[in-house]
Formats: C-alpha cells, structure tokens, sequence
C-alpha cells in the first residue's frame, strides 16, 4: 500500500531517530521545514518512525494537500523496523531501500550493489 501511495514521489527521506507520533500533519511538516531546512511542498515523501520501531508514518505534498499514511506491525514481540538511531539527520533513500526498510531490513545492506553514477566525464574511454 506505501508503495502505491509512494509510487509517483520523485525522493524519500528518512528522519533518523524517534519521532513523537502525537504529532500530525501540520507539526510535522514544520519539522521538515525547521528541523532539516527542506520544503515539504515538494514531489518528495518524508517517513517517521515511533520510539517501539514498530510504526511508521509517511508524509508527502499532493497537489492540493498533505496525506498522512500510518503503518503498524501487527507482531510487535517479534518484529521491529530495522530504523537508523542518528536522531538529528534525515537522509535521502531509494525506493529499494524502502522496500528493505518495510521488509524488516536495515536500509544498508551490506551485500547489495551500490548504484553508480556515470557521464561521459568521468568514465574510461
């Protein structure tokens, strides 16, 4: 479902670290804006995690308004998203990396392939 929600958002930001998930709409689009300098207004969806790790919100700008979407793990003894502890940096993922993160892996993984980036001013002729 995140996915479908997700499908159409050109950048995704993880916001490392709890969240207080009191907060709604309007508290955490000022966070986007004061906390990490960025607009929320863009084509770009920000995720938040609770303090259990065992749910996530996801915040993006469509057109006309914001939509809040919520998941939560249904075992939570159990199962725990593998969530960045940094609690002062938001960074940019894949959607690949999305698909770990709500897979219950950590965003890194050690044995996938890095994407690299290529033009013709930094390649080998």
């Amino acid at each position: 479902m995140i996915n479908k929600l997700l499908s159409d958002i050109s950048t995704i930001y993880i916001a490392y670290g709890a969240t207080d998930f009191r907060k709604q709409i309007s508290s955490l689009s000022t966070e986007i804006k004061t906390k990490f300098n960025l607009n929320p207004y863009k084509n770009a969806a920000f995720i938040f995690c609770n303090k259990k790790r065992n749910s996530i919100k996801v915040l993006c700008y469509d057109k006309n308004g914001f939509v809040l979407a919520q998941k939560t793990l249904l075992d939570t003894e159990k199962m725990k998203f593998q969530w960045p502890r940094n609690s002062k940096e938001l960074k940019n993922i894949s959607k690949q990396q999305l698909n770990w993160l709500l897979s219950g892996l950590k965003v890194e993984q050690k044995t996938s392939f890095k994407d690299i980036q290529l033009d013709l001013e930094n390649t080998a002729n």
